[in-house]
């Protein structure tokens, strides 16, 4: 779908043009929080087709309400293959893994905080600077 850059009154498409348009970082931030949402959503709709509480869910796959509560939290990074294979197979469902090509991202943006990088004109200031300082206390630097 393409987007046009004309006026617009859906909020969704404002924000998505104030803070994520040019900015891969954001829509890298963005992309992961979706897919753990996807990822949450699917537990939940899985246990809740079956007509299964949490509690209930966590006996079959032998573990706490509180874990299956966990995985069906957006929020949560620690699903781990194996306990979502465990509720796949309670459920008679299996989990499919599929890898695809990783967007390019651009080199992080250099800022003043990180340090130069070897044979740069600052680097060479400080080496200068440091066998100055060196020469005068009397000491030499190889």
């Amino acid at each position: 779908m393409t987007r046009t850059k004309g006026k617009t009154s859906d909020a969704v498409e404002i924000l998505r043009r104030r803070f994520v348009e040019g900015d891969p970082e954001m829509a890298a931030l963005i992309r992961k929080a979706k897919h753990d949402a996807s990822v949450a959503q699917q537990v939940y709709d899985l246990r809740t087709q079956a007509g299964l509480t949490q509690k209930q869910l966590a006996d079959l796959v032998k573990s706490q309400p509180s874990a299956i509560c966990r995985l069906e939290d957006a929020d949560y990074e620690g699903h781990s293959l194996g306990m979502l294979r465990r509720i796949a197979a309670a459920l008679g469902k299996q989990v499919v893994v599929t890898f695809i090509p990783a967007e390019r991202r651009p080199p992080p943006r250099k800022t003043a905080a990180q340090p130069a990088g070897p044979g740069s004109a600052t680097s060479k200031k400080r080496m200068v600077g440091r066998k100055k300082a060196a020469a005068k206390k009397g000491r030499s630097r190889p």
